[in-house]
This record gives structure tokens, sequence and C-alpha cells, in this order.
């Protein structure tokens, strides 16, 4: 059977980039129409983000309950932990997200279409339903959301079972007895210490010198401290040559310079390596020489009328940089004026324990520029709030340039920091000084009385140090 629909907007892609874009579409007037191939919402909220933040809350849930309740002055006789049930319910949590963004679709008259589409030519879309049905579509604008991958590497392609990804993590039978991670990114270390948490031994391995290596060096090494206290191996500078299978296991040869060659052997293996593109077929689409779609600074493709937003396009590889690129493109097609930004000063955030949150520049950004700068760090462990929550672990590093004493970037580890992130992100934003954040009163007790001392501690004045 054949269709032919013709509307003002077409999305490709459900994620936080596409639904996102088709709900400001429809705020400015637009008849839309957005196509997924499974359920709105994209990998963030069916298969990373969200059911991933829900299985880490409840192993944060087991680990305080199994380990520190007696100092809360909590007597428990058993704790243990039902990994059926933490599935069901992180399973539930996404549910329910995806069923909102169906009820907003509905809220605003966005029309939402199951199948694969592909793009034959600008202004026209073909898509494939489920059951084969094609139907032609048209629209004045189309936009490519399609998201990303997990990275697969030839030398051990991933079976689902033995070496898996981040989505078969999400929903494993059964804790493993035993875990090795490749990547210590925030998908790596949040499983490693998901996994770790719940009993199972995990060996996490990094080819880069630091964990997490995108984030600050004093961040890194406290984190493998952290983890290493947990019962997590780290190994760091190490490069994994190959991983075989068996029926019990997976079995890894690894190599780290001027260190004896190392197997390694685990009932699992996940690969946390990075993502790759999605790309529909779209004809005559030109990509950048890693495979993401090209765009311009107005988001749109080298075909008129085609767009792109979010993790296809790469940049900043995370939802919410691409649900701010999708309102950017949305806004550029459709609000006369408007002009498309980039995002920029993006935070973030690992939710492994203790957390990690980063925003701005890296101390070792500003040492290669040559920018003069100075440092504010103060420890959670000086902070009533954090004293009284019996979360002492880590610190708040905020860098201010010398001369005009802006706040050039933030880096926290410890309890909310993912939360705490906010505050110096909307001081980097509004070019706020340390001057000005001496002036802020900070409510008592609160952890973000850390962001407070720590500016004071980059002009030698903290309070409580």
């Amino acid at each position: 059977m054949l269709a032919r629909m013709t509307t003002d907007l077409i999305i490709i892609g459900g994620g936080p980039a596409g639904y996102v874009a088709a709900i400001r579409a429809a705020q400015l007037g637009k008849k839309v129409i957005c196509i997924e191939k499974e359920r709105v919402g994209g990998t963030c909220l069916n298969w990373g983000c969200i059911p991933t933040k829900a299985l880490l809350e409840s192993a944060e849930m087991f680990r305080k309950m199994a380990q520190g309740a007696k100092a809360y002055g909590v007597n428990v006789q058993e704790v243990t932990a039902d990994w059926e049930a933490m599935v069901a319910r992180s399973r539930a949590v996404s549910d329910r997200l995806c069923s909102g963004i169906e009820f907003l679709f509905k809220k605003h008259g966005i029309e939402r279409l199951q199948g694969t589409a592909s793009v034959p030519a600008p202004g026209e879309v073909t898509l494939t339903a489920p059951d084969g049905t094609i139907s032609n579509l048209q629209a004045s604008k189309i936009l490519i959301a399609t998201g990303a991958r997990t990275r697969e590497i030839p030398a051990f392609p991933m079976d689902g079972t033995r070496i898996i990804g981040s989505k078969q993590a999400l929903t494993l039978p059964k804790v493993p007895a035993s875990m090795l991670v490749i990547g210590s990114g925030a998908i790596g270390s949040e499983f490693s210490y998901l996994y770790s948490s719940l009993g199972c031994k995990v060996t996490l391995v990094e080819a880069l010198p630091n964990l997490l290596p995108n984030e600050d060096d004093e961040v890194s090494k406290t984190m493998e401290r952290a983890f290493k206290k947990r019962g997590i191996t780290c190994l760091v500078g190490a490069k994994v040559e190959s991983v075989s299978t068996s029926e019990s296991g997976v079995k890894a040869h690894i190599t780290r310079p001027g260190k004896p060659d190392a197997d390694v052997e685990a009932e699992i293996c996940l690969v946390a390596v990075g993502v790759v593109p999605v790309v529909p077929d779209v004809q005559g689409l030109q990509l950048t020489e890693r495979g993401f779609v090209q765009v311009n600074e107005r988001y749109e493709t080298n075909l008129p009328g085609v767009f792109a937003a979010g993790d296809c396009i790469g940049g900043i590889m995370l939802a919410h940089a691409a649900s701010f690129e999708a309102v950017q493109a949305v806004e550029g097609m459709f609000l006369p004026g408007s002009t498309p930004k980039k995002p920029t000063l993006v935070p973030g955030c690992t939710y492994c324990h203790p957390q990690v949150a980063s925003v701005g520049k890296r101390e070792r950004e500003l040492k290669q520029a040559g920018i003069s700068y100075k440092v504010g760090k103060f420890p959670f462990q000086a902070i009533g709030r954090a004293v009284a929550a019996g979360e002492t672990e880590g610190f708040v590093k905020l860098l201010f340039g010398t001369e005009h004493g802006e706040l050039l970037g933030a880096h926290i580890v410890g309890e909310g920091a993912t939360e705490l992130i906010a505050t110096p992100q909307l001081g980097i934003s509004a070019e706020l000084t340390d001057e000005d954040l001496h002036a802020v009163i900070f409510a008592h007790p609160t952890l973000s009385e850390a962001i407070h001392e720590a500016t004071l501690a980059a002009d030698g004045i903290p309070v409580h140090a």
C-alpha cells in the first residue's frame, strides 16, 4: 500500500534531538512528522541515560544499606540485591518517561510514524513501516536526528552474550561473577561501579594514562583511588590486543608499555570505547572523514532543506547538547531573524560514586594555551553538610583567570556533583568573576558551600580550611 503525505517538517529519529526538535517546531505552529524505528526517546530514554541512572540508584541504595547503614544508626539483619527487580524498575522508569514523550507529541499535534526512513531527494522521504508498507512523504524541511551507536572493535566483535555493549549490559539475566570493561569514559566507569557494587569482580581497562581521560587530571586520579578502594582493578595505559570467548567466559590479552603482558579472564566483556554515528540512507549526503553528517553554521547539510543535529553530526556527543542543537536548528529554519548557535559550554556528568561533573576549561588546556590562571580547590570533608551526610569524598576545583578573575572552568568530584555543576556553568556563561562569587550567599548547610569556599580559596581566604 502506497501513501503520500505532505508536512512542514519531517524528523528522522525520535531521541533527545528528534523529539525536542519536534516539540519546538510544533510550538512555532508547524506541522511535524517524527519518524522513529523503535520507541520515542531514543537511546537516552530507552537504553542509555535514564535506565542506567535508575540501575545506579538501585546499586547505590544497596551499597549504603549493605555497607554503611550501621554508621547511620540503622540496624538491618540482611541486605540482598534483587537484580531482576532492579532491571524491572529501570525498565519501568524508562517506560514512564517514554510515555511522557508520547503524551507531549499528542498534546502538540505531532504525528509519530514508526519505521525506517530514507531520503531519495531533498523534500522527499520514503518510509518503510515494520510491516513492509511504503509511504512517500514530502516536507519543506527535513531534520536528520538519528544519533549514534556503540563502536565495535574488529579485534573482538560483540556477540551479545560474552562480548556485549551497553544495551545488553542493562538487561543481563544475572549479575556476572566477573566482568572486563574496556574503556573508562562515562559509560565504562558507570557500569564498572554498578556491577562492582553488586558483588561483581570488575577489571577496568583504559588505553590512556588516566581513567575518565576527558576530565581534569586530579579528578581522574581521585576516581582511580576511589575505584580501587571499592575493589575495581584499574589498568590504565593498557591495550586490549584480543578477546577470545568460550562457553564459560572471555579471555583478554592485555599489553602495557614497560610491563609484562597479562591475560585477564572474566565471565563477560563490556566494550565501552565510544560511539559511531547512525546515518540513514540519504541520496547525495556529504559526510565527514569520520562518517558524521556534515553541516554548516545553520545545521544544514549540503542538500538544500535537509538539516541534521545531535550525535549524528559529531562534536559534543551528549543528550543535552543534542537537544540544544535541535532547538537551534529548528529556530533557524522557522523563526525569522534567528541565528543558530553551536554548543560550546556543555557540562559533562558521570554518575558513578563519587559523581563527577565538569564544565569549561581544564587546567591542562589553560597551560597549553599559555593562559595565566589561579586555582581554588576545596574538599567536601570540610563541608558540614557533607560530613552530616557521610559523603566527604572529593572536592570542588575552580579555575579563574589571573588578570580579570573570570571563571574559566569547574571540576567537581563528590556527592551531588552532577547537580552542583549548574552553578559554575551559569557563572561561566554570565562571565562572573571570583569577586562576584565572593558576594553570593550560599545556604548553610549545603554541599554548594564548597563552591563558595573554592572561590575564596582561589584568593587565599577560605573560611573553613
